[in-house]
């Protein structure tokens, strides 16, 4: 049976360990392709029963997920029903957490870059994630561009870090070092860069070597919380700010001034803090 071929991931196997490195270039921005891509292999790999193990990762050593690609604003068919084609309840940014979320694998995320946004999102819907201190950098700046989180950052936050720390990361709009994000419970641990690799693939290959029956035993012990009500306040409240006409202009503004390009990447809260309408 042939396996899917994925445009902006790179998917290896290894003894019931299957790593992805997401490829998509120049700041692996959360496009259409790569939610396409994600949520097909994910699908995918849900009836697999020889892959205990998803690792995700990144081809570029700087960004993971940089962030839902801003030019979404420009094409009518993307915005207009962010529900279509997704679960009841969810939106379509909020449907690929939470199938990451429920997945029948053990999921962990490999942070050696920065993540922010959609990105952050899907760092916090992993069932382990861990960060590389120094090189790391999480954020969700969404209120910096006039909206909110919408895909499902607000409740993955609420439940990691609690409601104070979750209204600092999101209302503050910071990027979290390695460091501060392990103490807010926004990642399982931040580890020095030249161990990270090593002590992930440990963690992968250990799981995955478990009697059978091992994981699903686990997991259906520590099932993922409710967040169906969560996720229709989200989504709601980030629809209302998504039809103000501020964030589109800002957007717009944000691209003109570098967002999605490498150095306009680097110092985006920055950038979007000096846009005016």
């Amino acid at each position: 049976m042939s396996q899917p071929t994925f445009p902006t991931l790179h998917v290896t196997r290894d003894r019931g360990v299957v790593k992805v490195v997401i490829d998509n270039p120049p700041v692996n921005v959360l496009s259409l392709a790569m939610m396409a891509d994600l949520m097909t292999l994910l699908t995918t790999l849900r009836e697999d029963e020889t892959a205990k193990v998803v690792v995700f990762e990144s081809a570029d050593p700087e960004f993971f997920i940089a962030h839902v690609d801003m030019t979404l604003v420009d094409d009518e068919d993307a915005t207009a029903d962010p529900t279509a084609g997704a679960p009841a309840g969810l939106n379509v940014f909020q449907a690929l957490g939470e199938a990451l979320r429920t997945q029948p694998q053990v999921t962990i995320v490999k942070l050696t870059g920065m993540a922010r946004g959609g990105g952050a999102e899907f760092v916090a819907a992993a069932d382990m994630s861990f960060a590389a201190i120094g090189r790391a950098g999480l954020g969700q700046m969404e209120v910096l561009g006039g909206i909110v989180p919408g895909g499902g950052g607000t409740q993955y936050l609420l439940a990691r870090a609690g409601r104070n720390r979750a209204l600092e990361i999101v209302l503050g709009a910071d990027l979290f070092d390695a460091q501060t994000a392990e103490r807010y419970g926004w990642v399982n641990r931040a580890l020095p860069a030249d161990e990270i690799d090593a002590f992930v693939d440990r963690l992968a290959r250990n799981i995955a070597d478990l009697p059978d029956g091992t994981i699903a035993a686990v997991k259906s012990a520590l099932p993922p919380q409710d967040l169906a009500a969560g996720m229709v306040r989200e989504h709601e409240a980030w629809a209302r700010q998504f039809a103000r006409p501020a964030a589109e202009k800002l957007f717009r503004s944000a691209l003109a001034a570098g967002a999605q390009t490498r150095d306009g990447e680097r110092r985006l809260e920055q950038l979007l803090r000096s846009v005016t309408l």
